[in-house]
Formats: C-alpha cells, structure tokens, sequence
C-alpha cells in the first residue's frame, strides 16, 4: 500500500473550539508531542482577530516557536483575509490556507462577505505573497447548513475560477458532517478528472460517525491528504452538541491494520490523546484513549 498523509489540524480546528485560553506553553508541548508521534505537517494556528476567537490570540507566539524548532515540518496556518495572509508570513509561516465557502449564504454567515469578494482577497494574498502557497479551503463542499445539499457543478466553476488565480491547492471541507462516501466518491472524482494537476485535501468532520469512513472514501479516490484532529478535539457552530474533526488517532489505527503506511507512532499518538484529555476540556470524539484494553495490532 502506498504511504497516507494525515494532516493534523488539532492546534487550530481543535483549540479554537475550547472556550477556556490554552496557555500557551501547553500548545507548544501539544506540537512538540505531535512531531515526536510523526506527524510531518500541522496546521498550527489561525491569524484572524482576536476579537472574533480569542484562543487565537498567540498565533505569532506560537508559529514562531514552531518555525524556529522544527524547520522540516509543513507548519501552515488558517487565514480569513489579507491582513491574516501579512501577520502569518512575517511568523515565519509558508502555507496559508484562506478560507471561502460554497454557498454564499454561509460565506456571508461565516466571513461576512460575498463569494466574488472572498475570490477578489485570495487574488490579493497570491499577488502580495508570490512565493508563499496557497492551498485554498472550501467550506460546506458536501453540504450547507442554510441551503442543503451542495451539487458539484458550482464546486468545479469555483476551483476553476480560483486556479485561475495560480492557485494550485484545494482543501475540500464537510464543514458540518452530513456527507456519505457515494457523495464523496463522486466529488472527488469529478474535481480530479475536472483538474489533474491539481492537489486535493480532504477535511471531513466527525459529527453523524462517519469521519472515518468518508476520510476512507476520500483516500481511495484520489485525495492527496485528510486532514483529523488529535482525539477528535472540535466542534461545529452550526450543529449544537455534535462531535467534531475525525479524530487522528482512530483513523491512523484503521488505516495501519488496512496496510497503510502513515508514518505515525500510535502509542505517541495515544500519550497525547491522554494528555490532552488531562489538561484540556473540549469536545473530544475520538475512542482509543478510552478504550480499556489493548489489541492487536494485526488480523
């Protein structure tokens, strides 16, 4: 079986969930920890405003630390406009993800902007910032909580125009967790056949139980990385009381008794997990912390 990469997307989608500040010594030692287990790229922190989540407020802080320690990992971060794309590259940061949705209602709900305005800012990011990559997150692909299921057509239309903008990287996210893997199948099918070249993620939330069936899904038709939270650690807005990310640890278990290569230590994994669990209180969907005994590792 070909090596999986799994992105971990904790430090970001995780912590920005917990309504109590992290300190942030704590943070880095959840990176530190994630590095030791494997882990080779994390979305590490989020440059939006204070204000708006107050969890992100140490986004240098801490994107500094890890630039600084860890030079061969992909550490990218989450960013909502131009002034997030600024105050990530003089972190030290080289990937940036912005972020758009689907629908225009949920851009407007989520980023208070209209879709051609969030299209018009990527341009603006690309033409500042030449050298950094973009990898471009869509909310909502495979659903919307405002106006249902999505169709892939207007999907294919949005990655053309912003390919057009030199663009070559796409995180395609179940933002609210009501896909199903025919509906994944069939999307990640179309977006391959539609643009070749082209590298797609897959992020999928956890919140119906089926994070790691539809990441599954997505490895098998083409995705270039799925992207999990340690121990599950998220939340989604728009559905109180859900769980959150596909948790990295239960996906990284399934897919080594698959016969995947991932690269990852699960026991490292598992510490963390544990740890986690000890300092921080969050919604956590993930099971093999808790599960009370072990078991083999292979059929």
């Amino acid at each position: 079986m070909p090596p999986v990469k799994i992105v971990e997307i904790g430090p970001r989608d995780g912590f920005q969930s917990v309504k109590e500040f992290i300190p942030t010594e704590l943070k880095k030692e959840a990176i530190d920890r994630l590095v030791a287990a494997g882990i080779g790229k994390i979305q590490v922190t989020s440059f939006v405003s204070p204000k708006a989540i107050p969890q992100m407020r140490d986004a240098r802080e801490v994107a500094e630390y890890v630039t600084a320690a860890y030079p061969e990992l992909e550490a990218f971060a989450l960013v909502p406009n131009l002034t997030g794309a600024k105050l990530a590259a003089a972190a030290g940061i080289k990937e940036i993800g912005p972020v758009m949705s689907l629908s225009e209602s949920h851009n407007q709900a989520n980023i208070n902007r209209t879709v051609a305005q969030s299209i018009e800012e990527t341009a603006k990011i690309r033409q500042e910032f030449p050298d950094l990559k973009i990898t471009q997150d869509i909310a909502v692909v495979f659903g919307c909580p405002f106006e249902g299921r999505m169709p892939v057509e207007p999907l294919v239309e949005l990655i053309g125009k912003i390919r057009d903008l030199g663009v070559r990287a796409f995180t395609l996210c179940d933002t609210v967790g009501v896909a199903y893997p025919k509906q994944i199948k069939a999307v990640f099918e179309k977006v391959r056949s539609a643009f070749p070249e082209t590298e797609f993620n897959a992020h999928i939330h956890d919140t119906r139980n089926m994070g790691i069936i539809n990441s599954y899904t997505a490895i098998l038709n083409g995705a270039d990385s799925v992207q999990t939270a340690i121990g599950g650690l998220g939340g989604c807005p728009f559905a109180p009381g859900a769980s959150g990310n596909t948790a990295t640890e239960d996906l990284a278990y399934m897919l080594r008794l698959e016969g995947y290569d991932t690269g990852l230590d699960m026991e490292k994994l598992v510490e963390t997990v544990v740890f986690l669990r000890d300092r921080i209180e969050g919604n956590y969907s993930g099971h093999h912390a808790v599960i009370s005994a072990p078991f083999p590792e292979s059929p």
